[in-house]
C-alpha cells in the first residue's frame, strides 16, 4: 500500500478553523453591541447575544473537548451548520434578508468547499440556500429607527437572495475546482518526493551494506572459526555445545542477511509486506526496539482480541512506531502497552514511567514545534514532531487519541482507539 493511499478522506485544521470562528465571533459581539450601546438602536438585545453564545459554546467545545488536530468531513459539517444556523438566527432578529450583513452568511459554505467533500459541500449549498429564502420572507423588522424608513421594491428585495445564491453557487463550484486540482498537485508532489526520498535511502543503504558485508565478513568468519574449535573442544558438554550451535547458526544468518542486502540493497522488509493482527503489529514493533534498547517492555493484551487481519498500512506501523519510540525514549525502564479489543472497538494504550509531559504544554499536544520553557535545557527533548506526525498519520485512519499523563505509571500515556468497522476496512 502506497503511503497516501489511506489519506484521502477531507477534513479541516481544528486551530486554523477555531481562530476563523473567533474572529466571527468577536465581530458579532462588536457589531450588536456597538449597535445597541452607542447608535441606540432597538432590538431583541438578549436573544442576540445568546445566539452568539452557541457559537462561543461550540468553539470551547472544539479547543477543549474535540480531541483531533483534523476536523473529519462529517464533524466539519455538523460545526458549520452551527455557524450558519447560528448567523441565520442573528439576521432573523436583525432584519433578515435586508440587513446588509447578509452577505456573511455565504461564508461557511464557501470555506468548506474547497476543504471538504461533494457531498458535504452540497449539503451545505442547499441548506445556506435555504436559509436565504427564508430569511427573504420570515424575518424580525430592522432595528429601529432604520425600519422606520426602509422602504424598497419588490424587485429589488428577491433580487438579493437571488444574486446570493448565485454567487453562492459561482464561488462554491471555483473553490471545489481549485480545491481539488490544488489537493492534486500536493499528492503528486508528495508521491514524488516521496519516491525520490525512498530512492535516495535504499541508493545510501546499498553502498552501507556492501560495506557492512566487506567489514563485517572477517569477524564474523573469526566467530565462526573459534565456535567450530569450541565445538570440538567441549563436544561432551550437551549444554555448552548448545549455546555453541546457536551462537554458529546466528553467524551463519547474520551472514546470509548481509549477502542478500549488498546483493540486493531494493529487497522490502516482509514486516511490512504482511497483512498482520494489531497483536502481531505490536509485538513485531516491540521487537525492533528490543534489539536495541535495554528497557523493559511489558505488552498486555485481552486473550479474546481480535485476531481479525488488518490491511497492511505503512501509515499505521508509523504511527505506533513513533508513541512506541516515544516511550523507549522517555521511559525511565519500563514502557508499559495494553491492548484491548471488543466486537465495536480496539484500543491501544502506550505508557512509561518516565517524567511524562509538561504541564503547560499538556492542552497542546499533537501540534508542531513545541517545546517547555522548563526543559529548555534537556537534550532529551523535541520539537513535537514526533507525535505530530505519527498523530496526524493515525487520526487520517480514523483513530481517535488521547494524550495525557498516566495515573498510574506517573509518565506519559497514549490512547490510539478505532472503530472495528474504520479499523479493518482501511
Amino acid at each position: 500500500m502506497k503511503f497516501f493511499e489511506t489519506s484521502k478522506y477531507y477534513s479541516l485544521k481544528k486551530s486554523t478553523y477555531i481562530s476563523l470562528r473567533w474572529i466571527g465571533i468577536i465581530g458579532q459581539l462588536i457589531s450588536v453591541n456597538l449597535v445597541y450601546f452607542y447608535f441606540n438602536f432597538n432590538f431583541n438585545f438578549i436573544m442576540s447575544n445568546f445566539i452568539i453564545l452557541i457559537g462561543i459554546t461550540s468553539n470551547i467545545y472544539l479547543i477543549f473537548i474535540y480531541p483531533k488536530t483534523q476536523i473529519s468531513d462529517r464533524a466539519a459539517l455538523i460545526f458549520l451548520l452551527i455557524d450558519t444556523f447560528q448567523l441565520g438566527g442573528l439576521l432573523y432578529l436583525t432584519g433578515g434578508i435586508t440587513n446588509p450583513f447578509i452577505i456573511f452568511l455565504i461564508i461557511p459554505s464557501v470555506f468548506a468547499s474547497s476543504n471538504l467533500g461533494i457531498r458535504t459541500n452540497f449539503f451545505l449549498f442547499i441548506v445556506t440556500s435555504i436559509v436565504i429564502i427564508f430569511l427573504t420572507f420570515y424575518s424580525l423588522e430592522l432595528p429601529s429607527p432604520l425600519s422606520d424608513h426602509f422602504h424598497v421594491s419588490p424587485y429589488y428585495l428577491y433580487s438579493i437572495p437571488i444574486a446570493l445564491i448565485i454567487a453562492l453557487f459561482f464561488l462554491n463550484y471555483f473553490a471545489i475546482i481549485f480545491g481539488k486540482e490544488s489537493r492534486l498537485r500536493k499528492e503528486a508532489l508528495n508521491k514524488m518526493e516521496e519516491i525520490m526520498a525512498k530512492e535516495h535511502e535504499m541508493l545510501s543503504l546499498g553502498g552501507q551494506a556492501a560495506a557492512a558485508a566487506h567489514s563485517l565478513g572477517t569477524p564474523l568468519s573469526t566467530i565462526k572459526i573459534i565456535s567450530q574449535e569450541l565445538m570440538k573442544q567441549l563436544k561432551n558438554q550437551k549444554d555448552v555445545i548448545q549455546d555453541i550451535e546457536l551462537l554458529s547458526s546466528q553467524v551463519e544468518r547474520c551472514n546470509q542477511i548481509l549477502k542478500k542486502l549488498s546483493l540486493n540493497p531494493n529487497e522490502e522488509d516482509e514486516f511490512i509486506d504482511e497483512d498482520l493482527t494489531m497483536r502481531e503489529y505490536i509485538k513485531e514493533i516491540i521487537l525492533s526496539f528490543k534489539e536495541t534498547s535495554e528497557k523493559n517492555f511489558s505488552f498486555n493484551f485481552d486473550q479474546d482480541s481480535n485476531s481479525k487481519k488488518i490491511t497492511k498500512s505503512i501509515e499505521i506501523i508509523y504511527g505506533l512506531r513513533n508513541f512506541i519510540g516515544n516511550a523507549n525514549k522517555f521511559c525511565l525502564k519500563s514502557v508499559y502497552i495494553t491492548l484491548k479489543s471488543d466486537n465495536d472497538c480496539t484500543e491501544v494504550i502506550i505508557e512509561d514511567d518516565g517524567n511524562g509531559y509538561p504541564k503547560d504544554i499538556l492542552s497542546k499536544i499533537g501540534e508542531p514545534y513545541l517545546k517547555s520553557p522548563e526543559d529548555s535545557q534537556n537534550s532529551m527533548t523535541g520539537l513535537g514532531l514526533g507525535i505530530f506526525i505519527g498523530k496526524t498519520l493515525l487520526e487520517k485512519n480514523f483513530a481517535t487519541l488521547v494524550c495525557k499523563n498516566s495515573e498510574t505509571r506517573h509518565g506519559a500515556e497514549i490512547s490510539i482507539k478505532w472503530r472495528n468497522k474504520d479499523l479493518f476496512n482501511i
